[in-house]
């Protein structure tokens, strides 16, 4: 078999501070893309050289010109958007012609918030923001890192903030690896925060700080544990249920049959962490297979290379699942 001839490319970058935000701190960047592309990347200032093969050359110049043209917009870029940049390379294969600005944009769909864009960073990502825009019910299931709670929590704040809908509402039910709520201190607010942190994280890091501190006091976000939802009509709401593989089979029924005139459901977990006592059906995993099919509701699955938290936690889900393991708590 003929090996590919080397190849050496030269980019040379106007923008001294988005250069800059180019390479990274301490060239992680430039770093990661030599990782996943599989060349030799050398920075100079604005002068970067890129070496390898011609198909490995043209796919880092591809990802640093898009990159590049992010950060000329005065976007951030941090080691998701770098991996969602190589992603997007690599699903649009070889082109005749291409247009760092558009490129992105025109391969994976995004989420325009005040804030700041939310782009899909996967293919999977991409179909589930898809999904989100065209279904009044969705499934996100899927590993942990692949962005199903964040991506639900944008689009959530994208409805509030378009005044598609009227408020926000997220619920987790207040399961977590065996541990009881009366055992916590506190009031019930206090005992049920922990449970529902990595929400407020999402709301923060996605909208302005003050306008969730204010739909908070107001209402108009409701954060409460799955409990909390029997007996009542949502409406004019965009809804989302995560950590969905720690409901019963009858507390998924409930959630889902709260969905009411002009509101969005979005329903996440993970089939592979599941928290119920043994022997008791996982409400995500009956859900999934009795609503397959049904008009008005998406489901989009997730795998260890939709990861984007960080390289090591793909290969860490990619490792646990490729493990013989004992039967999961709660599955039949």
């Amino acid at each position: 078999m003929q090996v590919p001839p080397e190849t050496q490319v030269v980019i040379d970058f106007d923008d001294n501070r988005a250069a800059s935000a180019l390479v990274g701190p301490y060239g992680q960047h430039l770093a990661q893309i030599e990782r996943r592309l599989g060349v030799v990347v050398d920075s100079k200032g604005n002068h970067i050289t890129i070496g390898g093969t011609r198909d490995g050359c043209d796919a880092a110049r591809r990802v640093l010109e898009m990159l590049y043209a992010q950060a000329v917009k005065g976007q951030d870029l941090d080691q998701g958007e770098v991996e969602g940049a190589i992603r997007a390379v690599i699903a649009q294969g070889s082109l005749f012609e291409f247009d760092a600005k558009s490129a992105k944009s025109a391969t994976f769909d995004s989420i325009n918030l005040r804030k700041r864009p939310v782009r899909a960073r996967t293919a999977a990502q991409d179909s589930y923001i898809r999904a989100l825009k065209r279904h009044e019910l969705v499934f996100g299931i899927g590993p942990a890192g692949t962005g199903k709670t964040w991506l639900a929590v944008a689009h959530a704040a994208q409805l509030f903030e378009r005044k598609e809908v009227d408020k926000i509402i997220l619920s987790r039910p207040a399961v977590e690896a065996g541990e009881r709520l009366g055992f916590l201190p506190g009031d019930l607010r206090e005992k049920v925060d922990p449970y529902l942190r990595p929400i407020y994280d999402a709301l923060y890091d996605l909208m302005d700080a003050r306008i969730v501190e204010r739909a908070l006091q107001t209402g108009e976000i409701e954060i409460a544990p799955l409990a909390f939802m029997r007996g009542r009509t949502l409406t004019n709401a965009a809804i989302i249920l995560d950590e969905a593989q720690n409901t019963t089979s009858m507390q998924m029924k409930m959630f889902l049959t709260r969905l009411g005139e002009n509101s969005r459901m979005i329903v996440t977990g993970d089939p592979s962490q599941i928290d119920l006592p043994n022997g008791q059906t996982s409400g995500l995993a009956e859900a999934t297979r009795l609503l397959g099919g049904v008009e008005g509701i998406a489901q989009v699955h997730f795998k260890a290379e939709d990861v984007i938290r960080h390289e090591l936690v793909a290969r860490i889900v990619a490792a646990y699942e490729g493990s013989p393991q004992r039967p999961a708590a709660g599955k039949s």
